[in-house]
């Protein structure tokens, strides 16, 4: 062998949404890169598309990152692919997207690597149905499918038609080394520092503003509990194409003054420590990091009954939840978690006892082991290389 480290190359479709900086996939990435063993692995990580132009990037968190800047249909990503683990001598490949999950294996059967197709979220109803044939037919040559969630994972089982013996449910996680409770001086201080009015309560949410979100119910909401408790505001925390129609909507209920937009913030944990109650109002997720970050935090959570937050998630044990599309719903639990100190902080440590499972570096561990286990099936003594 050219090194004794394992190489394991992560391939992605991009690095970005439309006018969003930092999504989840892009996230997960700065979490799981620094606390990899680098005794015994090399990472690298390959995005299909682009150069990714945001002013978050992953560069400045020493990941070594390729970009292929390829179309999504071109079949000379296969080439570039190729050539470029060759190049790495990538042992193991880590594919994240319908793309990366395509070239990738096709790559790692006709060069023998190991492959792991990365299943982040249900997307039953938005399967471009022109993948069936090339899925089943790679299905065969995924060593092993990692699935975030129990409904991911039957998505993935059915859609992408993995082999149930080979699919993993494979829970994400966050740093809880830095999503922890801040001190009511810390919290005090964040609170000053983001302008939040002396005697406010604050109702947030950390989010991409896309479709899947839901924010339009959590401002449709935010009237209503404005009638019971006018001293609230509701920052929205994040970027994407929606935030203009958001604040419109907001200016057309007459409440623009009261729900704001933060916009990207880097320092996640400060924002969260001056949420009183954390809200996911999510039409459809994987698991969403920040639901383990709030968690580690242990912050008030209120959310739809979204499949993936049930994953993880406790209803009146560690969250209180309402049905989807509903924003009275939804405003009937936040003004409830308002006014009852004790249930907020009731639920804000269940819901931190719980994050002890979702440490990161369990999810690390978990890799590192697979990887050796894939790296001596390919690679280990008398294989052929």
């Amino acid at each position: 062998m050219a090194s004794e480290k394992i190489n394991v190359m992560h391939i992605c479709d991009h690095l970005g949404w439309e006018g969003s900086r930092m999504h989840g996939v892009k996230r997960l990435f700065t979490y799981i890169f620094p606390r990899h063993d680098t005794e015994r692995f090399n990472l690298s990580l390959v995005s299909l598309r682009q150069r990714d132009l945001s002013e978050e990037r992953l560069e400045k968190y020493g990941i070594n990152i390729y970009y292929l800047g390829k179309h999504k249909f071109s079949p000379r990503t296969y080439w570039a692919l190729k050539k470029l683990v060759k190049k790495e001598n990538a042992h193991i490949l880590h594919m994240h997207g319908y793309g990366a999950t395509t070239f990738g294996r096709l790559v790692g059967w006709f060069n023998r690597r190991a492959t792991i197709l990365h299943e982040h979220a249900n997307l039953t109803g938005m399967y471009p149905g022109y993948l069936a044939p090339v899925d089943k037919i790679l299905a065969r040559h995924t060593d092993v499918a990692m699935a975030v969630g129990q409904s991911t994972m039957d998505f993935t089982l059915k859609y992408r038609h993995t082999i149930p013996e080979r699919t993993k449910l494979v829970y994400l996680g966050a740093p809880m080394e830095e999503f922890y409770p801040r001190s009511p001086e810390e919290t005090a201080e964040n609170r000053k520092k983001f302008g939040v009015p002396d005697g406010h309560l604050v109702v947030g949410t950390v989010t991409r503003l896309h479709p899947n979100k839901g924010n339009q119910y959590l401002v449709a909401a935010a009237k209503k509990i404005l009638e019971k408790y006018p001293n609230t505001i509701f920052p929205i925390v994040g970027e994407g194409p929606l935030e203009d129609e958001l604040r419109a909507q907001a200016e057309e209920l007459g409440i623009a003054d009261k729900v704001q937009f933060w916009g990207f913030q880097a320092d996640v944990p400060a924002v969260m420590s001056t949420f009183d109650v954390m809200v996911y109002p999510s039409l459809w997720e994987g698991t969403p990091l920040t639901c383990f970050e709030a968690m580690g935090m242990g912050k008030t959570l209120a959310s739809t009954r979204c499949d993936g937050l049930m994953q993880v998630l406790d209803d009146g044990e560690t969250v209180l939840m309402c049905e989807m599309r509903d924003p009275d719903g939804l405003a009937d639990i936040i003004i409830r978690l308002l006014g009852d100190p004790g249930l907020r902080e009731r639920l804000g440590q269940a819901a931190l006892k719980a994050s002890e499972k979702y440490d990161i570096r369990n999810f690390v561990h978990n890799c590192e082991d697979l990887y050796e286990e894939l790296h001596e099936k390919y690679f280990g003594e008398g294989q052929r290389k």
